[in-house]
């Protein structure tokens, strides 16, 4: 759940149902011994990303120009994945800013400075924050890793981007766009995804393939004609 420089200000991203809170970093459920889960019941303990994760200072793509300081160069296509993460994880608001300062549940805090650890008990127990509803364990990792100092937008959508490249799904969606299987290499990150059989891997609701694949296309689309105008 997912699954947060000096940074730019945020480009943003439907009225959210309930957040989904973000799955990486997360406790180990003991029927699912190797899983990362994100909304659990109390208890579990952490399993830490492998330390052999590398990240590349700089990545080539064609799609423009990295923010300053940024790992992760956002494309159109980047930023049409990070806003369908966003519609799946319920923090789209209708594309506004609001989805970054998102509490697990539908509340809000105001501080960007830093993750904001609240723990929200609702249907599940957690501190899941943010647009991609990362929890504290995970902000931590991806904070770390990229050198984030703050909780802002950008940094959260260069965490985001660290989280789709450590479950190897970042090369294989600059390839191929939003596919079946790159969703499925998500799905254990973002219980809102689904897996090539069409489900939440944690048994989460979870979006259609059509579904996010058609908000896909429309947001791409988007981005190209903001683009052009």
């Amino acid at each position: 759940m997912p699954i947060a420089f000096p940074w730019n200000p945020a480009h943003p991203g439907r009225r959210p149902s309930r957040p989904l809170p973000c799955l990486a970093a997360l406790a180990l459920l003991t029927v699912l011994p190797a899983a990362a889960a994100r909304m659990v019941e109390p208890g579990p303990a952490v399993v830490p990303f492998p330390a052999a994760v590398a990240i590349p200072g700089a990545v080539p793509f064609s799609g423009g120009p990295a923010a300053a300081g940024a790992v992760y160069p956002i494309t159109l296509e980047r930023r049409a994945l990070l806003n369908t993460i966003r519609y799946a994880e319920g923090t789209w608001v209708d594309g506004s800013g609001e989805g970054y300062r998102m509490l697990y549940g539908g509340g809000r805090f105001h501080d960007l400075a830093r993750h904001p650890e609240i723990t929200v008990v609702r249907r599940y127990r957690s501190a899941a924050a943010g647009a991609y509803q990362f929890l504290p364990g995970t902000w931590q990792e991806a904070a770390r890793r990229l050198g984030l100092r703050d909780f802002q937008p950008a940094s959260q959508d260069q965490a985001a981007l660290y989280l789709v490249e450590k479950r190897g799904a970042l090369q294989q969606f600059d390839r191929n766009g939003l596919a079946a299987e790159v969703l499925a290499r998500l799905a254990p990150e973002w219980a809102s995804l689904p897996t090539l059989a069409g489900v939440s891997q944690y048994g989460q609701p979870v979006k259609g393939l059509a579904e996010l694949q058609r908000f896909y296309s429309e947001q791409l689309l988007r981005q190209r004609t903001s683009q052009t105008i």
